[in-house]
C-alpha cells in the first residue's frame, strides 16, 4: 500500500533568515573619512538618501522594519521619516560602534523605544533600550521659548504599556519613570556606555538635561538624535542645541533632515 506524499509546506524562515538583507544605502558620491568632526557620505547616505531618491521604498519593504513598525503603530507620534532615519542609524551604523546601549529621552506611549528595541535585538545583540519619560505630562516649561505646556503628552498607562511589551516579547527594554533629573542620574552609571541618545523632548529644559547627562558616557562616533529640534513649535529644543552642541561644543551636525543628528567625537578634539 503506498501514499500520497504530503503536501510541501513552506518553511517560515527564522528571524536571522528573514532579516539577512544586503546593504542598500544609496552611494551619493561624498568623500569618506570626517570632515569637522562628522562622516559627510554616512550624513549625505541618510539624509539625502531619505530626501532625494528610493531609499523610502527600500526601507518599506525591509522586513526587519515592517515587523518593528507593527508595535509602533498607535503608540507613537515619530513621523516617518525620523523614525526611517532611526531605523537606518540600527540597521547600518550602530553595529560599527564600540558596544553601548540606547536611551531614549520622551517617550511617550512607548511606540518608538519598543520601535528601537526590536530593531536592535536584531541588528545590535545584547542592546538595550532605556525608555525615560515622567509618562504622566510634561513638566513645567519656560513660557519664554517652549510653546508647549505643562501637562502635555499626559495620556498614558504605563501599566499597559509595560504588559504590551511583555506580552510582544521585547525583552530588551526598560520604562524608566520620572523626572529626567531624578532618574537620570542613578540610571546613566548603570546604563554605562551609550551609543545613541534618541532625545525626543520638545521643551528647553529637557533637551539641555538630556544631553548633558549622557555626554559622559557616549562611546567614541556615538548618536545623539533630536527628534523634535528643527520643528515650528519646539524652538526650546532648537536654542538648546544651538547653545550647547553647536556654539558651546562645537559640534557639526551630520544631519538636518529628517532630524538633527550630532556625533560624539571620533578623535580627541
Amino acid at each position: 500500500m503506498t501514499t500520497d506524499p504530503a503536501p510541501a509546506t513552506a518553511a517560515v524562515p527564522a528571524p536571522a533568515e528573514r532579516y539577512a538583507v544586503e546593504p542598500y544605502l544609496p552611494a551619493i558620491g561624498a568623500a569618506t573619512g570626517l570632515r569637522a568632526g562628522r562622516s559627510v557620505a554616512d550624513g549625505y547616505a541618510r539624509g539625502w538618501g531619505l530626501q532625494f531618491t528610493e531609499l523610502r521604498h527600500r526601507i518599506h519593504h525591509d522586513p526587519l522594519y515592517q515587523d518593528a513598525c507593527a508595535l509602533a503603530n498607535g503608540r507613537t507620534v515619530v513621523t516617518e521619516d525620523n523614525r526611517m532615519n532611526l531605523f537606518l542609524l540600527l540597521r547600518f551604523f550602530l553595529p560599527k560602534l564600540a558596544p553601548g546601549h540606547i536611551v531614549e529621552f520622551g517617550t511617550y506611549r512607548g511606540g518608538n523605544a519598543l520601535f528601537m528595541a526590536y530593531v536592535a535585538r536584531h541588528t545590535a545583540p545584547g542592546t538595550r533600550v532605556f525608555a525615560c519619560d515622567t509618562f504622566a505630562g510634561m513638566p513645567p516649561t519656560d513660557g519664554a521659548i517652549d510653546a508647549h505646556s505643562e501637562g502635555d503628552f499626559k495620556d498614558v498607562d504605563l501599566d499597559e504599556l509595560r504588559g504590551f511589551a511583555q506580552a510582544s516579547g521585547v525583552d530588551n527594554i526598560e520604562f524608566v519613570q520620572g523626572l529626567f533629573e531624578d532618574t537620570a542620574p542613578a540610571l546613566l552609571p548603570r546604563v554605562g556606555s551609550v551609543r545613541l541618545a534618541h532625545i525626543d523632548c520638545d521643551i528647553h529644559s529637557a533637551v539641555a538635561y538630556s544631553y548633558e547627562a549622557t555626554r559622559p558616557f557616549m562611546v567614541p562616533g556615538g548618536y545623539w538624535v533630536f527628534d523634535d529640534a528643527i520643528v515650528s513649535s519646539c524652538l526650546g529644543a532648537t536654542e538648546a542645541v544651538e547653545t550647547l552642541l553647536i556654539r558651546r561644543d562645537g559640534l557639526n551636525s551630520e544631519q538636518i533632515f529628517p532630524h538633527f543628528v550630532f556625533r560624539a567625537p571620533l578623535q580627541a578634539r
